[in-house]
């Protein structure tokens, strides 16, 4: 019985050591998960982007996969992504994800669904030609900045 005793102790020991270095490790993942997750919609962005300014020749197969990417980046579940203590208050400069976001998730529970709604839409516009491409492009930059203005520090 002194066994089972010393092996339980032994195990809630490491639980008290390994839980905060558990829970570390999972904002650390959090953090570099949506990092990932915004490169992949800078990514796909930038060559719609481009090709709403000129800088990129339209190509519509090139548009209507880039803007579908988007709308499964939009519609992928990200709750895990974000958990409380991964800003950049608590994290330093692992992220520049403010605070706020936290105290003010319906709003960003709002801007989510008004990114998802605007890729979808943008999904079906832009391989159809540019000007469809131009027209729908804007109400993505408008979710995309709504978020980042409130809940992402600036570069400044």
């Amino acid at each position: 019985m002194s066994i089972l005793r010393s092996f339980t102790a032994a195990l809630l020991g490491l639980g008290v050591f390994a839980g905060p270095a558990l829970a570390d490790g999972h904002l650390d993942a959090a953090v570099k998960a949506r990092k990932a997750h915004m490169q992949l919609y800078a990514f796909n962005l930038g060559q719609l982007g481009g090709m709403a300014k000129g800088e990129i020749d339209y190509d519509a197969a090139a548009a209507g996969a880039a803007a579908a990417n988007l709308a499964d980046l939009a519609a992928m579940n990200q709750a895990r992504y974000w958990p409380e203590g991964s800003d950049n208050f608590a994290m330093g400069e692992e992220t520049r994800t403010l605070p706020a976001l936290w105290d003010n998730i319906d709003d960003v529970m709002k801007i989510s669904g008004d990114l998802e709604e605007a890729t979808t839409a943008l999904a079906s516009a832009a391989g159809q030609d540019l000007d469809s491409l131009r027209a729908a492009l804007g109400d993505v930059g408008k979710a995309c900045g709504a978020c980042h203005e409130d809940y992402r520090q600036s570069n400044d």
